[in-house]
């Protein structure tokens, strides 16, 4: 499957070496942050899974979001538990091996 080169994709790295990644994706004009958070399996620098999250809701269309809709590895806690810190009304739903989260992004960021 070919991706669109102008959608957003944010990569975080370690040692040159990609280890957690989001891709960013929506209709233009519309108040709802979508993505796809995705970690390498293995062992990960600590925060690996954080800096994944604020990298997101950090991003330009966030800034412009008033929700978020995130897909992400269903026994992932770090990711939630940073979307929890970060954001209010967080509601998930299991769909297979992965976990969809919505909820309202905070004023404050």
């Amino acid at each position: 499957m070919t991706r669109s080169t102008d959608l957003p994709n944010i990569r975080i790295e370690d040692a040159g070496h990609t280890v957690a990644t989001a891709e960013i994706h929506g209709s233009e004009g519309s108040r709802v942050l979508h993505s796809d958070l995705h970690v390498e399996s293995g062992h990960l620098p600590t925060g690996t899974r954080t800096r994944l999250v604020d990298a997101v809701l950090d991003s330009a269309e966030g800034d412009h979001a008033d929700r978020l809709v995130a897909t992400m590895p269903l026994g992932d806690t770090e990711m939630l538990d940073r979307v929890r810190e970060r954001c209010d009304d967080v509601e998930t739903r299991a769909t297979g091996s992965t976990k969809i989260v919505e909820a309202r992004l905070s004023s404050s960021g």
